[in-house]
């Protein structure tokens, strides 16, 4: 015999804050790859930073 749960309830997720989490990971995938590149082409993760 299955038992139902009838007090589950289905979140729902607001479009700005979807949109603001989508901007979020762009922008830090972005920074990842500032961060690649300036190791790749002087050697430091921070360039100038001893």
């Amino acid at each position: 015999m299955k038992k139902t749960n009838s007090n589950t309830k289905t979140k729902t997720i607001e479009k700005e804050k979807a949109v603001a989490e989508t901007i979020n990971g762009r922008f830090a995938m972005l920074g990842l790859m500032a961060a690649i590149g300036a190791y790749l082409t002087t050697g430091q993760i921070i360039p100038g930073f001893v």
